[in-house]
């Protein structure tokens, strides 16, 4: 199986690709650099390749497009990890919509983007997946004030992932939202869960069963309310 995980150079990206490897198949390291890509890669290890890939920049988008074309020929998982954003200092009613704008690039626009942009590698596999790595604060039905560039994004990104399922179930293509929880990471920070545990749950909608949800919003593998 050939994946594609963004943001993969720390955090949960890094994670879910080392796991992703450790299961032995091929995965496509993406950085907003080379360098780092390259870093990552060889800090997984096995059959790990770098790719410098910014997803708020088009012209990166279909260069990548083209190389994992040229390279591999089709693409079976496709994890939309990189976010940007955790604005827990805002609020809603004085908030800076540069920064949501901003954070709507990455979070929403970004993998939608690259989504279309590789459809036909997806279509192309004989098992083909999507997963948007979203959170539980985009879950309406306990939505409270505050973070509201984050949270409003990855809203967006689960009526996304909705509209995506739907769209692409006859071609065979699962594509599901998974939160993570709350892990130590750069973004998280101190005190969460660690974050191979909420790498797991990433993993296992990127390697469903056909017969497999779609259109669904998970955490450790159980529903989530939307």
């Amino acid at each position: 199986m050939i994946a594609l995980v963004t943001g993969a150079n720390r955090g949960i990206g890094h994670e879910v690709a080392r796991q992703l490897a450790a299961a032995g198949h091929t995965v496509i390291v993406s950085a907003r650099s080379l360098e780092a890509a390259t870093k990552a890669a060889a800090e997984i290890g096995g059959d790990a390749h770098p790719l410098r890939l910014d997803i708020t920049n088009g012209d990166d988008i279909t260069s990548a497009a083209t190389e994992i074309s040229t390279r591999f020929g089709v693409l079976d998982i496709l994890v939309n990890n990189a976010a940007i954003a955790y604005d827990t200092w805002q609020r809603a009613v004085n908030a800076d919509l540069d920064i949501v704008r901003d954070a709507a690039e990455t979070n929403l626009y970004g993998p939608w983007r690259l989504t279309q942009a590789l459809l036909p590698l997806l279509r192309a596999s004989t098992h083909p997946r999507i997963v948007n790595v979203s959170s539980e604060a985009a879950s309406l039905t306990s939505m409270g004030g505050g973070t509201p560039a984050y949270n409003t994004t990855k809203t967006a990104l689960n009526a996304l992932t909705r509209m995506l399922s739907a769209e692409l179930r006859p071609d065979g293509i699962l594509v599901n939202a998974i939160c993570p929880g709350w892990v130590a990471t750069d973004m998280g920070g101190p005190g969460g869960r660690p974050v191979a545990d909420g790498a797991a749950g990433i993993v296992w909608a990127a390697t469903l069963p056909d017969n497999g949800p779609t259109g669904g919003f998970f955490r450790d593998r159980q529903p989530l309310p939307w």
